[in-house]
């Protein structure tokens, strides 16, 4: 039986979860066993973006931000991994929506002729700060091309779940239709490749409820979930949530499929270590 996955039944479902006091928890998939694996676990919406390739390949989530492949069209072949084996669960695409080589229309029919439900925003110039950020913005790369192409989005009625880093960000993605804001924390800490420095949980409550009520002065209906930096477990997720006023849920990249994979391949590895052979006696 297939699953309706237009924008008005992935919001109805989210919103009851919501009322039923379930927060909402998506995840990135970088190869179709993840994303098999999370649809296993109950997970409410994927996410198909580059840095997922580049994360379970062994390469830090940051790579994705680098000139090592084309974004876009990297997620475009991960599709043919990842959506045949994904049954009930919508599936969104993350789009490089600075890339000055796309036609975004044209991408984004591309996007839900191949099955995506939506997109997010990624790679973002969000993550980036200083000297770097204030390039992209003054040489025709800025972060509104990013809102632009989630109000497209919206206009064609896909489902929009982008990536903020501030106030200003949330208000603008929140005015530009988008459905879930994503309060995006930094790299995700933790792990054999994961950041090694961030933001503390407190200061990502903080952080997390001023971007919240910019999303919600702008739209009230705006869903609001939190990823990143430090919160890379359920527990941390869960004490962020309990100290937000009206966040929603949860997303994980690292948090739901490098994490969990490199605790589990090395814990069995460990344990088949631990038998011995048998000794018997020597042959005469």
């Amino acid at each position: 039986m297939s699953v309706d996955q237009s924008r008005q039944a992935i919001l109805a479902r989210f919103r009851a979860k919501i009322a039923a006091g379930e927060p909402i928890i998506g995840g990135g998939a970088g190869t179709g066993l993840s994303a098999v694996s999370e649809e296993a676990g109950g997970i409410d919406l994927l996410v198909v973006y580059n840095s997922g390739r580049y994360r379970m390949a062994g390469r830090g989530s940051s790579a994705g931000l680098l000139a090592y492949g084309n974004a876009n069209q990297i997620v475009k072949e991960m599709a043919y991994e990842i959506l045949p084996v994904v049954k009930r669960t919508p599936v969104l695409a993350g789009v490089n929506g600075t890339d000055p080589f796309i036609i975004p229309r044209l991408l984004l029919d591309e996007l839900r002729t191949l099955g995506f439900a939506g997109i997010q925003n990624f790679p973002t110039v969000g993550l980036f700060d200083g000297d770097m950020r204030t390039a992209f913005e003054e040489t025709g790369m800025s972060y509104q091309l990013e809102v632009d192409i989630v109000r497209l989005a919206h206009e064609l009625d896909l489902l929009t779940t982008p990536y903020v880093f501030n106030t200003s960000e949330a208000e603008r993605m929140a005015d530009a239709g988008a459905d879930l804001i994503v309060a995006h924390m930094g790299v995700t800490t933790g792990g054999s490749i994961g950041a090694k420095s961030a933001k503390s949980l407190d200061d990502c409550v903080a952080a997390i409820q001023r971007i919240a009520d910019a999303a919600r002065g702008v739209n009230p209906d705006a869903i609001v979930i939190c990823h990143g930096g430090p919160i890379s477990e359920p527990p941390d997720a869960a004490y962020v949530i309990a100290r937000c006023r009206g966040l929603d849920g949860f997303y994980g990249a690292s948090s739901v499929e490098r994490l969990p994979a490199e605790r589990a391949i090395a814990d069995q590895i460990r344990t088949f270590k631990q038998i011995r052979l048998p000794r018997g006696p020597e042959p005469s």
